[in-house]
Formats: structure tokens, C-alpha cells, sequence
């Protein structure tokens, strides 16, 4: 049986350190060690318990949480945010940040990232083996990197993804485009299945975000998507297979 992680909570606010050490009990995959208010105890404390796994939050008196990850040796513990403030999510993916969970943790959102955390500690794969990806939710973020205008996006804010030559292009409900190296069967498999479907073998969409569908003399058609211009095409097998899916 596979030890449980040994995670260290920084947090500047007793309460808020209190509340999560009782949210953390339901996972025995994890386990507190410590608690530290600061930067500077908790430098001495990940020296001295030599944790695997931080709960950080940024803001603190003096030093932030990233002067902390600043002044860390590698190799790198796995760091999970827990803050007030959504400003700097950006910054805590760009240092490899697990997640950034916003106060109030919702005990659902903590459940998904530490099921996350344990399947890959699990599971970690061969350097042979393509890494495992988990399966999305409706409420999940992603982070679409688009040159200087990266940013995160929730799931379900995707309007369709389409096949663009190698790439794949990502449309949200603003009208921006995204390109994914990423392969659409990937994707698909990724992605929640109550609410994505593929319509055509370049194409998936948001079921929620269909706002008619033109049906043609050749069992295919038109699917018109809130917020994107043209309409995309309806293949005749995809048609049969979303007609039996769905009723």
C-alpha cells in the first residue's frame, strides 16, 4: 500500500489553516504533517518535516507564497494555492502549480484535486508512456495558451472544437479561437460525455450550446452553435449516433 503524501499547510490565518486540515481528513492519501504562518517558519518546517505536498496561500505578511516556491531546492514539492485572490492564477500554472483553489474551498473542487493527486501518484507512468489525463467536468478549468493572451477557461465556456490541419481549434462562447496540438480523440476522451458530443469526425460540440440543428435530405445536416457564425456539418453516421444516444 502506497504512503500517504505528507502535505505541509501555509497559511497566515489560523482559521483558515484549521478549516482545511479538518476538509483534508476524508483523504487518507494525505496526510498533515505541520502548519507554518509564514515564509520564514515555513522554510524551517519543510526542512524539518520534509514534506511532499504544500497548501499555499499567496498573500502573506512580509513574503508570498511564490517567494516561498522562489527559495525551495529542487527537486520541487507539489504545490496546491489556496487563496482569496483569482489575480494570480496565470502565475501559478507558469510555476507548475497543481491547482489553484479559490477560498471558500468547496469540498467538491478540493475532491477533484486531490483525486487527481492521488491517480497520479499512483499510477506514475513509465518515461516510455504518454502521462494519464483525467477525465474533465463541466466546471474544470483550462489554461489556453495563446501567445500573450493565455488565460483560463471552464469547460463548459467551450463552444466546439474542429479539426484545423494538424492542430485542433478551440471556440469558446466569446468568439476566440485556440489551437490545441492536442488530437481531437483526445480531446473527446477527455472531455464530459453528457455534455460534448462529436458531430462529425473533425468535429465536436457543447450539446448545451445548440441552438437548432438543420437536418438534410441525406441524413446528415447543419449544427448551428451559439456564437459561431457558420453552421458545422452533421455527418449522416454521427446524426444516427447522437439520434440513438439521445433519443
Amino acid at each position: 500500500m502506497t504512503p500517504p503524501l505528507r502535505a505541509l499547510l501555509v497559511d497566515d490565518e489560523r482559521l483558515a489553516r484549521a478549516e482545511l486540515r479538518e476538509m483534508l481528513t476524508p483523504f487518507p492519501h494525505v496526510k498533515v504533517v505541520g502548519e507554518a504562518d509564514s515564509v520564514a517558519s515555513a522554510l524551517a518546517r519543510i526542512d524539518e518535516l520534509k514534506p511532499e505536498l504544500l497548501f499555499l496561500d499567496v498573500q502573506m505578511p512580509g513574503e508570498s507564497g511564490f517567494d516561498l516556491l522562489a527559495r525551495l531546492p529542487e527537486p520541487r514539492l507539489e504545490v496546491i494555492f489556496v487563496t482569496a485572490f483569482d489575480a494570480h492564477a496565470l502565475r501559478a500554472f507558469e510555476v507548475n502549480a497543481l491547482d489553484y483553489l479559490l477560498k471558500p474551498v468547496h469540498p467538491e473542487r478540493l475532491a477533484r484535486t486531490l483525486e487527481r493527486l492521488g491517480d497520479a501518484e499512483k499510477d506514475k507512468p513509465a518515461p516510455s508512456q504518454a502521462p494519464s489525463r483525467h477525465k474533465l467536468t463541466e466546471t474544470d478549468m483550462l489554461f489556453l495558451e495563446n501567445g500573450a493572451k493565455s488565460r483560463f477557461v471552464r469547460v463548459d465556456q467551450l463552444v466546439c472544437l474542429r479539426g484545423a490541419g494538424d492542430y485542433v481549434e478551440l471556440v469558446t462562447v466569446d468568439g476566440t479561437c485556440t489551437l490545441s496540438p492536442r488530437p481531437l480523440k483526445e480531446w473527446e476522451a477527455r472531455l464530459p460525455e453528457r455534455t460534448f458530443a462529436r458531430i462529425h469526425r473533425s468535429a465536436l460540440v457543447n450539446l448545451t450550446l445548440v441552438e437548432r440543428v438543420d437536418r438534410g435530405l441525406g441524413g446528415g445536416g447543419d449544427v448551428y452553435l451559439r456564437g459561431v457564425e457558420s453552421p458545422l456539418p452533421l455527418s449522416r453516421s454521427y446524426a444516427a449516433v447522437l439520434k440513438e444516444r439521445f433519443g
